[in-house]
């Protein structure tokens, strides 16, 4: 397998905070991969162990929680991205949230509300597959949707100028500041999907009858909106990409080769946590000792052991 540094995903494909995005300069599919798909699933298969590890340490010292958005278009693969580079993590410790159509209870309050109520607690790890992202990019290509919100001084679409998504970037980066500093590490990933791709994966969605449930008209529909979900997503992706909450564009035509990244540069953040187990006082260690002489000195009887005797 060839060798590059451990950091290598995490630097090619982040976006630097403070730069445009032109997400036709980001590729859907590498070409130049670094790896072969065999070796792609044996790295996937070491970063899946080294996550299991990580989030045992990051239960037991109870200092950090761990937040991962995935954002992405239609059929770009955000629930196979769970499936399978989650895997290997116990399910009593981690939290999916499929965010969807706000609901009346939730359009009563600010439009933070649902997600705060979502976040994972200390030594949790939480998944938001779609996020509060969606409240300036779903909201960006139909606007109208935000009078829903029945917020003061917009009373129409036309009130809903520039200045107003610029003030939500910076509500959404206070937002994501406050959690990092309260101790949740932030992982933000694009999943960069082709327009040729997704066409291909509809289609697949449409023949097979197994998959018929995935497909919805909207999906064609909004679809043809292509160019400006493609804008929305680059002014979100270039406003909201910071040092402490960074997002990452990855390419999403080839998914096996999506879940590799995606994993390795989740095992590589977390690695600078230095997560370790807690230490332990002078007093537990007397009484582990204490516990440790009476278990050995349990006589190894049937009885004990449940055996019958006949």
């Amino acid at each position: 397998m060839p060798s590059h540094p451990v950091s290598y995903y995490a630097d090619k494909y982040k976006v630097v905070p403070g730069k445009e995005v032109h997400l036709k300069e980001w590729l859907t599919d590498d070409n130049d991969k670094p790896l072969s798909k065999e070796e792609g699933e044996e790295l996937l298969k070491s970063d899946i162990l080294k996550l299991s590890e990580m989030q045992e340490k990051l239960y037991a010292s109870n200092r950090y929680s761990v937040l991962i958005v995935i954002q992405a278009m239609d059929a770009a693969g955000k629930d196979s991205v769970i499936k399978h580079v989650m895997s290997g993590l116990n399910p009593q410790g981690v939290t999916v949230t499929p965010f969807k159509t706000p609901t009346h209870l939730e359009l009563e309050h600010d439009y933070l509300w649902r997600h705060y109520l979502a976040l994972p607690a200390r030594g949790m790890v939480g998944i938001f597959n779609r996020s509060h992202y969606e409240n300036v990019l779903v909201t960006r290509v139909h606007p109208e949707y935000i009078l829903n919100e029945n917020l003061p001084g917009i009373k129409a679409v036309t009130d809903i100028d520039k200045s107003f998504w610029e003030k939500r970037f910076r509500h959404i980066n206070h937002f994501e500041r406050t959690l990092v500093d309260n101790g949740t590490v932030i992982l933000k990933f694009y999943l960069h999907v082709s327009k040729k791709e997704q066409k291909k994966r509809f289609l697949d969605r449409i023949n097979d009858p197994a998959k018929n449930w995935k497909f919805s008209g909207g999906d064609v529909q909004e679809r043809g909106l292509w160019k400006e979900y493609r804008k929305a997503y680059e002014d979100m992706l270039a406003n909201t990409s910071q040092l402490l909450a960074p997002w990452f564009v990855v390419p999403a035509d080839d998914k096996w080769f999506t879940r590799v990244i995606i994993a390795n540069i989740i095992v590589n953040e977390l690695g600078r946590l230095d997560l370790s187990y807690p230490g332990i006082t002078e007093l537990k260690k007397k009484e582990l000792e204490e516990a440790k002489k009476i278990l050995t000195g349990e006589s190894e009887s049937p009885a004990n052991n449940n055996i019958e005797m006949k």
